[in-house]
C-alpha cells in the first residue's frame, strides 16, 4: 500500500525558517516526479515547487523563488522544502506530491496525494 506523509510543519513567525519532509513508500519512487502545493482556508489547491526524478530540474511558484528550495533523497523515498523568510501569506495546508508532470508554471496528474501538514506564520 503506497503512502505518502508530510511532517515538519508548525508555527513560526514572520521571518522564520521551517523545513517540510514527505516519506513515501508502498514502491520505489525513483521514477517519480515529486513536488508540494498549499491550500489555504476558501482557496484552491496551488503549486509551491517541484523536483524531477532524472536529471535535477525544478520549480517554484513565483511568490517563494528566492525563498523555498525543493530537494529529494532517492534513497529514502523522501522528497524536503526547506522555506525560509516565511511570510503570513505562506499560511496554508502543504501537500506533498508523487508522481505528476512537471510544466513550465504547475504540475499535473498528480498519482498520489499527502494528508498535508499545517504551516502557520505569525506576523
Amino acid at each position: 500500500q503506497v503512502q505518502v506523509v508530510e511532517s515538519g510543519g508548525g508555527l513560526v513567525q514572520a521571518g522564520g525558517s521551517l523545513r517540510l519532509s514527505c516519506a513515501a513508500s508502498g514502491r520505489t519512487f525513483i521514477d517519480y516526479n515529486r513536488a508540494w502545493f498549499r491550500q489555504s482556508p476558501g482557496k484552491e489547491r496551488e503549486f509551491v515547487a517541484a523536483i524531477s526524478w532524472s536529471i535535477p530540474t525544478t520549480r517554484y511558484l513565483d511568490s517563494v523563488k528566492g525563498r523555498f528550495t525543493i530537494s529529494r533523497d532517492n534513497a529514502k523515498n523522501t522528497v524536503y522544502l526547506q522555506m525560509n523568510d516565511l511570510k503570513p501569506e505562506d499560511t496554508a495546508v502543504y501537500y506533498c506530491a508523487a508522481g505528476g508532470v512537471i510544466k513550465s508554471e504547475t504540475y499535473s496528474s498528480v498519482r498520489y496525494w499527502g494528508q498535508g501538514t499545517q504551516v502557520t506564520v505569525s506576523s
